[in-house]
């Protein structure tokens, strides 16, 4: 097994002309560890996630994966050490899975963009790993939502990398198929040695799933900690803008939510994600 990559985020702003987005966020994603982030939309989650995997670079501050500042590396020596998995997008009319789990070899791709050799090994074994070379010559666009979404986590695995983030991969999924790809994700950082982070909105998903919860709010981390450390009334109201209350699950011991009622929204929050 090849050894984990770590995340430095130090210091980092980020904005739009006249609209800031995420100011002096510092986080640090260990080798290895499942890191979920929450917040509001519009807090920054996703455009944290972004800076993350060299789509977009910092105002000020930096980000290191390994070590190295990704400011200092190209698209395709980003992309051969860290693959995002957008949010949900539509499928390609007459795309097989096979043909769209092979996308993601982009990163290892020569000059002209042909597939190198070593490269079907790849995307085979991302597709067993995911358990969907069953559906390998079917089209994509004739699987369910959570098939789908299942599909695109292999595509983001041929990537072939050590870090795997993932921008709400549970979106517009039934709650069966959300548990299998949080399930899956959880089941191949294990195997893989992945350093994955996750942007949920389910605090009750990141409770039982992730090692490690950061929150954020109008752009600025206020909170990072285990699930037993960060999930509180405290978070719910102050992150979350709702009053509820905080259980243990009475088998495994994470946090259960309870949530009562929305709490009015504060006036200064950020609406860029």
């Amino acid at each position: 097994m090849t050894e984990s990559v770590g995340i430095h985020v130090e210091g980092v702003h980020f904005g739009y002309p006249g609209q800031p987005v995420l100011r002096g966020v510092d986080m640090t994603v260990e080798p290895g560890e499942l890191t979920a982030l929450i917040g509001l939309n519009g807090c920054g989650k996703s455009t944290l996630l972004r800076l993350a995997a060299g789509l977009l670079r910092p105002d000020e501050g930096r980000v290191l994966l390994g070590g190295d500042d990704l400011a200092r590396l190209s698209r395709r020596a980003t992309a051969r050490r860290v693959a995002l998995l957008h949010q949900s997008a539509p499928a390609v009319p007459g795309m097989t899975v096979r043909h769209l789990v092979r996308q993601g070899r982009y990163a290892a791709r020569g000059p002209l963009g042909m597939l190198r050799e070593g490269d079907d090994p790849v995307v085979r074994r991302a597709l067993r790993d995911v358990g969907v070379e069953q559906w390998a010559e079917r089209d994509v666009d004739a699987l369910s939502g959570g098939e789908r979404q299942r599909v695109r986590l292999a595509m983001a695995l041929a990537q072939d990398t050590r870090v795997l983030l993932l921008d709400e991969p549970t979106t517009y999924l039934d709650l069966h198929h959300q548990l299998d790809v949080l399930q899956t994700v959880v089941r191949l950082r294990e195997e893989r040695g992945l350093t994955v982070v996750m942007v949920l909105h389910d605090l009750a998903h990141a409770a039982r799933f992730a090692e490690r919860i950061v929150a954020l709010r109008d752009g600025r981390v206020v909170a990072d900690g285990t699930p037993k450390e960060v999930v509180t009334p405290g978070l719910l109201a102050d992150v979350l803008r709702v009053a509820g209350r905080v259980g243990r699950d009475p088998e495994g011991g994470w946090p259960v939510c309870y949530p009562d009622h929305p709490l009015p929204a504060l006036e200064d929050e950020n609406h860029i994600h």
